[in-house]
């Protein structure tokens, strides 16, 4: 069906559960209306996660869209309500940008708003930008990677807990079922997590952080038991990304920014082995990057001592030091970000 008609109507269920007519202009900032309006996966043990793209398409590149896609992508134009294939699919996986292929919003947080238009209440970390609407009233939603129009996203209409709406054209997606996805997935130690934890949180295109333990030999190991040096581990955040919105490579420049890598078994005042420089690499590709990297450092008169190791069971550290500088102000005082690249 075309994505684009000089003139729709549609059906919106107004504030007093009652129908309404709701006329639908269609114009280069057209999108999903507000109702009523009548105006225009955690990281789980071990190594064995898939670690290629969402889709064929290399960083970068963009898929070649047909005139309907380009219409309401690139034109910000809006499909007819109620024709995306979309609006009432709720499977699992993930939906993706149909021009570049970042991943962009969680079945789990689709929901039925009956509007037409696929509705979501949230998005996946700085993953959609919004920017104001020509119109001057509504906000326009962008993929963050691409700028390609999605749609508009409204709130104060109370039908989630989270009382957001993003209303999304179905033409602007890709939906990937869930044994499809493939994420990115890197394991970095550089002293203590909660500032390594902090640093990739911000990091566009990191879609999850878990701070935990790995390279040592004890299973399950506590923090208490970690400290005391006895099992071999090392603090570790486990990064779980979309390759498509960032590379291994960016993430691995980041983590030789944000830590000492010449300091042996130590950063700063945290002392012992388990606070040690750390890559634990997930493929071959992975390690010749860090390698690489290193190889730079060391040319500039780095004495780098980070360790390389393949990725062994990674054990999620207790939950109160998960996310630790998320509510707090300011950068963490354990890590300092140095320009390196």
């Amino acid at each position: 069906m075309p994505a684009t008609v000089s003139r729709l109507f549609c059906w919106g269920l107004c504030a007093g559960s009652t129908l309404a007519a709701i006329v639908v202009l269609l114009a280069p900032s057209g999108a999903c209306r507000a109702r009523g309006e009548t105006t225009a996966s955690t990281p789980t043990p071990g190594g064995d996660v898939q670690h290629t793209m969402t889709d064929a398409r290399t960083p970068g590149s963009y898929r070649a869209l047909t005139p309907e896609e380009e219409a309401v992508i690139v034109g910000k134009g809006t499909e007819r309500p109620f024709s995306g294939e979309y609006d009432r699919l709720f499977a699992a996986g993930i939906y993706t940008c149909k021009r570049c292929g970042a991943m962009l919003y969680r079945s789990q947080d689709k929901f039925p708003s009956r509007c037409g238009w696929p509705s979501f209440d949230d998005a996946l970390p700085n993953a959609v930008k919004r920017v104001p609407d020509p119109d001057g009233v509504r906000t326009e939603i962008v993929c963050a990677h691409c700028d390609a129009h999605l749609g508009h996203v409204f709130e104060g209409e109370h039908l989630t807990a989270k009382d957001t709406r993003y209303c999304v054209n179905s033409i602007s997606m890709l939906f990937v079922p869930e044994a499809e996805i493939k994420y990115g997935q890197a394991y970095f130690a550089g002293g203590c997590f909660w500032g390594i934890q902090y640093y990739f949180s911000q990091q566009p295109g990191v879609l999850k952080t878990t701070a935990g333990y790995m390279g040592g030999r004890t299973e399950r190991p506590t923090y208490e038991q970690v400290c005391a040096n006895t099992t071999g581990h090392a603090e570790t955040v486990a990064v779980l990304y979309d390759p498509v919105r960032v590379s291994f490579e960016t993430l691995a420049r980041l983590f030789f920014e944000i830590h000492d890598p010449t300091q042996l078994n130590r950063q700063g005042p945290d002392v012992g082995s388990n606070y040690r420089s750390a890559l634990f690499y997930t493929d071959e590709q992975q390690k010749q990057i860090a390698e690489k990297l290193i190889a730079d450092l060391t040319g500039r008169g780095m004495k780098v001592v980070t360790e390389l190791a393949p990725a062994g069971v990674f054990w999620p550290a207790e939950e109160y030091h998960q996310n630790w500088y998320a509510n707090k102000t300011g950068a963490p005082p354990c890590h300092l970000r140095r320009k390196l690249w």
